[in-house]
Formats: structure tokens, C-alpha cells, sequence
């Protein structure tokens, strides 16, 4: 067995892949873009008009509530494993800071 790189990441993502991660998974069952109607009405962010920071993206902050669940996380462990965990990057996907 060829032992992996440090940054690996590719291999990293792949084994996790063939270990059954359910948040990929569920990645594949749910659409998650489905929802972002509904969150947009129910959060009713400001347009930005006042010069305030713009608000992280409702369906990522949905997710994020999703892994918090699944895993019974507090808000600060959960901050800490979505910067540790591939399966947690992976599912988030891209993040814009």
C-alpha cells in the first residue's frame, strides 16, 4: 500500500468516498439548491444598502445546521471539525469569506 502525501487531498476525498461518507452521500440524494427560495424568504437578509457585511449564504448555513445535527455538535466544535474534516469540506463545498 503506497502511503499518502501530506496534502493529499484527492486520495484523502477518494478513500473517504470508499468508506460510504453519508454526507457525500447525501450530497447526492438531496439538492440542497432546492431550499434556498424558502431560506431567502425566511431570513429576509438586508440588500446591503447600509454597507453592512454580507451575510454567509443561506444554503451553506443550512448545511452547516445539517452536520450540527447529524453529529450533535455545538456551534464551536462544529466550526473547528468543518475546518479539520475532509467529509465536512467536501459537503460544504466552496466558501467565500
Amino acid at each position: 500500500m503506497k502511503q499518502l502525501d501530506f496534502f493529499d487531498v484527492e486520495e484523502g476525498l477518494a478513500g473517504l468516498s470508499g468508506l460510504s461518507d453519508q454526507l457525500e452521500a447525501f450530497s447526492r440524494t438531496v439538492d440542497f439548491e432546492a431550499f434556498r427560495p424558502d431560506l431567502d424568504k425566511a431570513l429576509a437578509y438586508a440588500d446591503g444598502s447600509r454597507g453592512d457585511r454580507p451575510p454567509f449564504d443561506p444554503v451553506l448555513m443550512f448545511k452547516i445546521l445539517v452536520i450540527q445535527t447529524l453529529n450533535n455538535l455545538s456551534d464551536e466544535r462544529t466550526e473547528y471539525l468543518i475546518n479539520e474534516r475532509l467529509s465536512f469540506m467536501r459537503f460544504l463545498g466552496p466558501i467565500d469569506i
